[in-house]
């Protein structure tokens, strides 16, 4: 109960949107009790949605992937920034260079990518080289009206054996030989954070954001009006908390821990 007559408890939380690479697990090794703490969650009445801006793999892999560890998952419930991509890419009409991992490209299949009019940045790891780097320059010096679209600019990612660099340094790197400026379509997009919540219902300040990265997933969603929890696994290092102008609603230990916060929060939320 609150000390103060007449304050009014924040909404119960009816969704939780959640990360997956980093917060539910790392590579192929699950977060303590990432498992159980999900049943819990939706054992408490709370909707889940799996959100990530992995571009290194398809939909179908990840989703294999996390169903091998443990995790109950089901496809419509994981909204992907490759899904967001190809959406913004058939509204357009364009046609793209696709500078990914060749494992991501099947996400993309049945869009035509004959004389690019468009690049498309996310995590292509060895195809970031050189000629492909130019290939993407070219196209946007020779054509002004060519959109760059970065599927997110995360700077680093967590691999087992330590962080690598992730996509958002090879966008930078073409924003300034171009003067362009990138449009960005997952986290920390506002956007993003709306459209999957679009399907559960809700409004952003009944939901929450859980992940390891204090910008792209407690900063964007905190920015679009989610309450943020930031989970210290993955790629998160101490001091992250305080070092990015951000400030989360909760830094917990891991995803079993946010679990409990949500859990409690609305436990004193509900009516006496």
């Amino acid at each position: 109960m609150s000390s103060a007559r007449g304050a009014t408890a924040p909404p119960r939380i009816q969704a939780a949107l959640i990360d997956l690479n980093g917060t539910l697990h790392v590579g192929d090794a699950t977060t303590p009790g990432a498992q159980a703490a999900l049943q819990r969650l939706r054992d408490a009445g709370v909707a889940a949605r799996f959100v990530t801006n992995t571009t290194k793999d398809t939909i179908g892999n990840l989703l294999t992937l996390v169903q091998s560890l443990g995790f109950a998952i089901q496809r419509e419930e994981v909204f992907s920034s490759l899904t967001a991509t190809r959406r913004l890419l058939e509204e357009r009409g364009v046609r793209p260079f696709l500078l990914l991992h060749p494992k991501a490209l099947p996400d993309f299949e049945g869009i035509p990518t004959d004389r690019p009019n468009a690049v498309v940045v996310g995590l292509a790891k060895e195809a970031f080289s050189y000629e492909n780097m130019n290939t993407a320059f070219r196209i946007l010096l020779h054509d002004p009206d060519a959109p760059l679209i970065a599927i997110h600019k995360g700077r680093v990612f967590k691999e087992p054996d330590g962080l690598s660099l992730g996509p958002g340094p090879f966008v930078l790197a073409l924003e300034h030989a171009t003067g362009r400026t990138a449009q960005v379509v997952g986290k920390p997009e506002a956007s993003f954070f709306r459209l999957a919540l679009d399907s559960l219902g809700c409004q952003p300040q009944e939901a929450v954001m859980v992940g390891d990265d204090v910008r792209d997933d407690v900063g964007g969603a905190q920015a679009a009006g989610l309450r943020g929890i930031l989970v210290q696994t993955g790629k998160y290092r101490p001091g992250d908390e305080t070092s990015a102008g951000v400030q989360p609603a909760a830094t917990v230990p891991d995803f079993a821990a946010a679990v409990n916060w949500i859990l409690q929060q609305n436990a004193a939320s509900a009516p006496l």
